[in-house]
């Protein structure tokens, strides 16, 4: 390999939305816009979370940690897309690029053991309410919170442990927005196959346990909203758990259609379109489907609006946290 080629190893140009500049300072007004109501939303949520003790259940210890690895996720992404949007200097380091998609792979995978965990929860509070208490207590939520986070980082590290194995001679340009390891392998001219294997392996398996967990809860709960007498409460039922279910088919399908489908090698545009789903719009709208919805939650937001600023930031620092 020639001195050139080695030096590719080690820095990489960003391309993604570069083909048309006319459009540049509308997409960066754009995701500059949604990555500060993602921001506001999200952490907005934890800190309401942790303010208010009658938040502090199952359900909303599960809500607070998807909101703050929705927060991760696009603060992984975003603000180096805005960067490169505004300046000419669109270079990523290796290490930063490995740095960007191991947060991202962390956030995702965290996302998806939380969305089965809802489910299940939701599930044992509409089917079994009268022992919701006994098969959901608050220790377990948080051990099934603390394993997503564990399992999250184990399956992260795999894969970007396996990058440290390819060499990258092909061209330093990476067709995207962001540092994903399927633009990557295409750059590589070592052959990626033992690292897609672990993708498929891993990935699979997580996407497909979590989505069989998802949809049995689901599917449970439908049952049992068909069962109430009043068509009020099937009304408002169902259209809680269609948002829900709105939100889960889009994560993953996204998720499924990057990673696990077979691919073919020049799908640049088609990745970053889906891309821009699972990074960018989805932890928008988390805030707003699981909690901005809820009423319970909407009353806490005016009571706290209503309070005096030192009031608000002295129940912050003297709140518990809850995980």
């Amino acid at each position: 390999m020639s001195e050139d080629n080695l030096s590719l190893t080690t820095e990489f140009v960003l391309t993604g939305f570069m083909d048309d500049p006319d459009l540049k300072p509308l997409l960066s007004v754009v995701f500059l816009v949604i990555y500060l109501i993602t921001m506001v939303g999200n952490l907005g949520l934890v800190a309401l979370i942790v303010m208010e003790r009658r938040l502090q259940t199952p359900m909303y210890i599960f809500l607070g940690n998807l909101a703050l690895m929705d927060s991760c996720c696009s603060s992984a992404i975003v603000p180096k897309m805005l960067e490169n949007l505004m300046c000419a200097d669109r270079k990523i380091s290796l290490y930063e690029c490995m740095a960007q998609f191991y947060v991202f792979c962390l956030a995702d995978t965290v996302d998806c053991f939380l969305l089965a965990a809802m489910a299940y929860d939701r599930y044992v509070a509409i089917c079994h309410p009268l022992q919701y208490h006994t098969l959901m207590p608050k220790k377990f939520c948080i051990l099934m919170t603390l394993g997503a986070y564990i399992a999250g980082n184990l399956n992260t590290m795999i894969h970007v442990g396996l990058l440290f194995r390819l060499s990258f001679c092909r061209s330093h340009q990476i067709n995207h927005f962001y540092c994903d390891v399927i633009p990557l392998y295409r750059l590589s001219c070592v052959d990626p196959y033992i690292n897609e294997l672990m993708i498929l392996i891993f990935g699979g398996s997580i996407q497909i346990v979590t989505v069989i967990i998802v949809f049995i809860s689901y599917l449970c709960i439908l049952l049992t909203i068909f069962k109430m007498k009043t068509k009020e409460g099937i009304g408002k039922a169902l259209s809680t758990c269609a948002s829900h279910f709105l939100s889960i088919i889009i994560f993953y399908g996204s998720l499924l259609f990057m990673y696990i489908l077979p691919r073919s090698e020049n799908e640049g545009d088609t990745d970053m379109q889906i891309a821009i789903f699972y990074a960018l719009i989805i932890p928008l709208l988390n805030p707003f489907i699981y909690s901005l919805r809820n009423k319970e939650v909407m009353n806490l937001i005016k009571r706290i609006i209503k309070r005096k600023p030192h009031n608000i930031l002295k129940q912050i620092s003297s709140s518990p946290m809850a995980y």
